[in-house]
C-alpha cells in the first residue's frame, strides 16, 4: 500500500467523531509491532520516530528508512512522523527522506518566537506536501520545554494557527508525557471549546497516563490524533523482562525481543480499536 499522508487519516478520523492511534518507534521491533497492530485491527496508524529516538541512533536516517518500508509495505495506511523536533534541520532531513508528517516543537519558546519559527517550518513543509503538527501550551512530563498545569487557550489556538498555518495542534489539556499509571485527569470541556475554536486536528500527547474510558471521552469530546509511547514500552520491558527471567541462560536476542514485539503488537490492536470507538 503506499505511504500515506497523516491528512488522509486524521481527516476522515475527525469527520467521524473517532481517533487515531500515534505509536512511538524506538527500535525496528517497535515499528513492526505497530505495524502488525494496525493490520490485525484493520485500522490506520502512524509511527513516529521523536528528535530524542533521532539522537539515540545516531541519526533520523536508519530507523527513519526502515519505518518507511514497513509503512509502504502495509496492508492498512501508515504515516511516518517526525515527533518533537525542536531541530529545523532535523525537520528538513525527515522531510528529504520521504516522512509524511512532522511535529516541530517550538514551546518551550516565548509566544512570538513560537509563532515565527511554527510559520517558517510551516512553509518549507508545505512546499513538499508534508503535513505539519505544531503545540501550543505546554504538555507535562518534559523539564525544560513542558511545565505541568500549563492550559491551551481556544482564543490563543484560533490565533496561532491562523498566523502559522499549521495542520494540527497538540494541545496541553491535563496529559503528562512518560506517565507510568494511567490515571491522568483530562480537561474534556477545554477539549471541546479548543475544538470548537479552530477547525483542525487536536493532537494528545501524553496519553499513556490517560485511562481506555478517558482515552474513548476525549475523542468524543474533539481529539483526533493520540500518541501513546511510554504504555508499549512498558509492555516490551515487561515482556522482555520476564522471558529472561524465566531463561537468563538465553544469549539470542530474538528469543526475548520477539515475545516483546507480538506482546506490543497485541496492545496496539487493542487500543486502535479503543480509539475508534469499537
Amino acid at each position: 500500500m503506499p505511504l500515506v499522508p497523516t491528512d488522509h487519516i486524521t481527516g476522515p478520523a475527525r469527520a467521524g467523531c473517532s481517533g487515531v492511534g500515534a505509536f512511538n518507534v524506538v527500535q525496528i521491533e517497535h515499528a513492526e509491532a505497530i505495524v502488525a497492530g494496525a493490520e490485525h485491527a484493520g485500522l490506520p496508524v502512524v509511527l513516529q520516530i521523536s528528535e530524542n529516538t533521532a539522537k539515540y541512533h545516531g541519526g533520523l536516517t536508519p530507523l527513519g528508512l526502515a519505518s518507511l518500508a514497513l509503512a509502504r509495505g502495509s496492508g492498512v495506511p501508515v504515516s511516518v512522523h517526525l515527533d518533537h523536533a525542536e531541530s529545523e534541520a532535523l525537520v528538513h532531513e525527515a522531510v528529504e527522506l520521504g516522512f509524511t508528517s512532522v511535529m516541530f516543537d517550538a514551546s518551550k519558546l516565548p509566544y512570538e518566537e513560537n509563532l515565527a519559527a511554527t510559520r517558517k517550518v510551516a512553509a518549507h513543509c508545505h512546499e513538499a506536501g508534508v503535513w505539519v503538527e505544531a503545540e501550543l501550551g505546554e504538555v507535562g512530563g518534559k523539564d525544560g520545554a513542558h511545565t505541568p498545569g500549563v492550559r491551551t487557550g481556544p482564543r490563543e489556538a484560533q490565533a496561532f494557527v491562523a498566523a502559522t498555518g499549521v495542520d494540527a495542534l497538540a494541545v496541553a489539556v491535563g496529559s503528562s508525557h512518560a506517565m507510568l499509571t494511567r490515571d491522568a485527569v483530562l480537561d474534556f470541556g477545554l477539549i471541546a471549546r479548543l475544538r470548537s475554536a479552530i477547525d483542525l486536528p487536536l493532537v494528545l500527547h501524553g496519553s499513556s497516563g490517560v485511562s481506555d474510558e478517558d482515552l474513548a471521552k476525549a475523542v468524543a469530546a474533539g481529539m483526533t490524533k493520540v500518541n501513546i509511547s511510554t504504555h508499549l514500552n512498558k509492555i516490551f520491558t515487561g515482556e522482555v523482562r520476564a522471558r529472561l527471567t524465566a531463561a537468563p541462560q538465553v544469549a539470542d536476542p530474538r528469543k526475548y525481543l520477539g515475545p516483546a514485539r507480538d506482546a506490543v503488537a497485541a496492545e496496539v490492536a487493542r487500543l486502535l480499536e479503543v480509539l475508534a470507538g469499537h
